[in-house]
């Protein structure tokens, strides 16, 4: 079984039990093991700014993983991890003890009213471009047709100045 999926883990709310958001991110990482998804690579965790107007630093990291599951399958095991660490119906861009998001499953191209991969605005993210190309830089987009290490490189390349009139 090959690490075939991605998984990206996040947190900026502190847990009764397991304490720091980069708590949560390495307790969700053994929750994922012990549901089966069996962790193959882990990047380091990331602190990371908000999105939006949440606020809060996050805890970020990503995960490959080796899983005979369907991506149906893998997203209702996040969900019900997501639960298990207190997870409620979130607000856009609002504090959360835990978000999994399920950002690849191989080369497969899916658009359901559920999911989407792969998910839809990886490509535009530091917080998940950085610690991919830890885990997977070789993954290739399958839309885009470029790896992980060259979406990071391209969302990182220097904005050219605007030229003066």
């Amino acid at each position: 079984m090959a690490a075939n999926t991605l998984i990206a883990l996040g947190s900026n709310r502190r847990h009764g039990r397991h304490g720091s958001p980069a708590g949560v991110v390495a307790a969700a990482v053994a929750a994922l093991d012990a549901a089966g998804l069996r962790v193959v690579r882990r990047s380091r965790t990331h602190s990371t700014a908000a999105v939006g107007p949440g606020g809060r630093r996050f805890a970020n990291a990503v995960v490959a993983v080796a899983t005979d599951l369907g991506p149906a399958q893998v997203l209702d095991v996040l969900n019900g991890i997501e639960a298990a660490f207190g997870r409620r119906g979130a607000r856009r861009w609002g504090a959360r003890v835990l978000d999994l998001d399920l950002l690849a499953q191989g080369p497969a191209v899916l658009k359901t009213r559920r999911l989407t991969l792969p998910h839809p605005r990886l490509h535009q993210r530091a917080f998940v471009l950085d610690p991919l190309v830890e885990v997977a830089p070789r993954w290739r987009h399958p839309l885009l047709g470029a790896t992980a290490r060259q979406l990071h490189a391209r969302l990182h390349r220097p904005k050219a100045a605007s030229p003066s009139p």
